[in-house]
């Protein structure tokens, strides 16, 4: 963990579900993470850590699980999700930093982590928190803008971009949107205790002359075809990636949940609609249902 905090990017009070996926053009982006999910995800699991849920665009994807940890630092982000997904046992809510996660050791046996990497300014660090709340032989799903993409290669080629897509360097297009090279994200991976078994190439077709000139269905009949070239070839705009839990990890002992992000402090009490840690005295809020541990 480093000793300073990382810059976050938070989405609190945007309009990203509605303006970009839902009014933007993107029905063939979300059928291709789609399709990437259901290629990925374990058939059925106990508990599920959804990093960077957002509006829980996703979320009811993950039907073969008992209960799903819906967390991202943007509170109203996760009153969307709560709008749409409803207030029920199997869904739980938790605004934290990803670089801070609230939950005890060992908690999760499946993590997915889905346009939220390359909003990462350390990346690795994010990663190594990730693998500290997962169990042994768990499953994580990632996602990462990919820097070495075919439209990146080609303007590289014809002088049109500074930044080489080969380098193993990561490049900050935009504040906070970072795209990453296949093999670096592989070595952070590897050094954060992940096992790499399976990759996809997903969202080929992204250009808007593409989407306007074919129908859905046939894209998404292509896009199926070629999620697994990823294997071999790492060209596309975004790679899905599926890794499993190795090393000498524990297991969250039954009865156990939370952890305070400031002191990690395991016994947290719960007091009317707070959560309060009877080490450092902090007090984190339940917002409406929403579980707040944001710093």
């Amino acid at each position: 963990m480093t000793d300073h905090q990382p810059p976050i990017c938070d989405y609190e009070g945007s309009t990203y579900q509605t303006s970009f996926w839902e009014q933007g053009g993107r029905a063939y982006e979300d059928q291709a993470e789609a399709i990437a999910l259901q290629r990925l995800l374990p058939k059925e699991g106990e508990l599920l850590l959804e990093l960077g849920a957002g509006a829980g665009r996703n979320t009811l994807r993950y039907t073969g699980f008992k209960q799903v940890v819906l967390l991202d630092y943007s509170l109203t982000q996760l009153q969307q999700a709560l709008q749409r997904l409803g207030k029920n046992q199997r869904y739980i809510y938790v605004a934290a930093d990803i670089y801070k996660l609230p939950f005890v050791e060992g908690l999760f046996d499946t993590a997915t982590m889905i346009r939220t990497l390359h909003h990462m300014a350390e990346p690795r660090v994010a990663l190594e928190q990730v693998h500290h709340t997962l169990q042994p032989g768990a499953i994580f799903i990632l996602e990462y803008a990919n820097k070495q993409n075919i439209k990146a290669i080609l303007r590289y080629l014809i002088r049109k971009q500074a930044w080489s897509p080969f380098s193993k360097q990561s490049v900050e297009f935009e504040k906070l949107n970072f795209d990453f090279h296949p093999k670096t994200v592989h070595d952070w991976l590897k050094e954060t205790g992940f096992n790499l078994q399976q990759q996809l190439a997903v969202s080929y077709f992204r250009l808007g002359v593409l989407k306007r000139a074919l129908p859905l269905n046939l894209l998404s009949r292509l896009e199926a075809w070629l999620q697994p070239t990823g294997k071999w070839l790492q060209l596309s705009p975004s790679m899905f990636t599926r890794s499993q839990v190795v090393g000498n990890t524990s297991k969250a002992q039954a009865g156990t949940f939370f952890k305070c992000p400031v002191c990690g402090a395991y016994e947290l009490k719960p007091h009317g609609f707070n959560i309060i840690c009877p080490e450092c005295s902090r007090v984190w809020p339940i917002r409406d249902g929403i579980f707040d541990f944001r710093i």
